[in-house]
């Protein structure tokens, strides 16, 4: 790849991931700690992500457990999940908190999948979006400093980035569509 196009290739890339970490949050069904990712909780006046202030494990495949590094931050970390967009409702000892995810409805699974496929489709169009630019560029080296057979063969590297990328994405939205559907 060229050095010119480097750039965009790590844009591209940015965007992927980027996706991929939004996948994580997203339930299938099963337990997954990444659900409780975007969860902020009250920690002496500073929001401090959920991992900061707890220690998180999963000791069922359909139970995640939360245990705070200080007990007072029990009723904090109930409140911040219970505010969430999580749809699970906590139960705590007093010392633990526990979330238990129920099994998922057919008409919720397609919802979810629904989602996928347009978190997927936001993906592809950023990565078109960051190809988009890096012609722009190119079109204006060429009118300066470089050749149009030169121009050409950049906007075809570029173009395969591209569609390497967007190949990643559509299969990742696959994945995480099978994961969903299976019961």
């Amino acid at each position: 790849m060229d050095e010119r196009l480097v750039q965009y290739e790590e844009k591209m890339q940015k965007s992927y991931d980027n996706l991929l970490s939004e996948f994580g949050t997203i339930r299938a069904g099963r337990a997954n700690p990444h659900v409780l990712d975007k969860i902020r909780v009250d920690y002496y006046g500073t929001p401090s992500s959920l991992q900061q202030v707890a220690n998180v494990t999963v000791p069922e495949p359909r139970m995640i457990q939360i245990q705070p590094w200080e007990a007072s931050l029990v009723k904090e970390i109930e409140k911040a999940i219970m505010c969430s967009d999580l749809g699970i409702n906590p139960t705590n000892d007093g010392k633990v908190i526990r979330l238990v995810f129920p099994e998922l409805t057919e008409e919720r699974r397609k919802d979810l999948v629904k989602d996928v496929k347009k978190k997927g489709e936001q993906a592809k169009v950023a990565i078109r979006n960051i190809r988009r630019d890096g012609n722009d560029a190119l079109k204006k080296l060429g009118k300066t400093e470089v050749s149009e057979d030169e121009i050409k063969d950049l906007e075809n590297q570029l173009q395969k980035a591209t569609d390497k990328y967007v190949a990643q994405v559509d299969q990742a939205v696959d994945e995480k569509s099978k994961e969903i559907l299976t019961v």
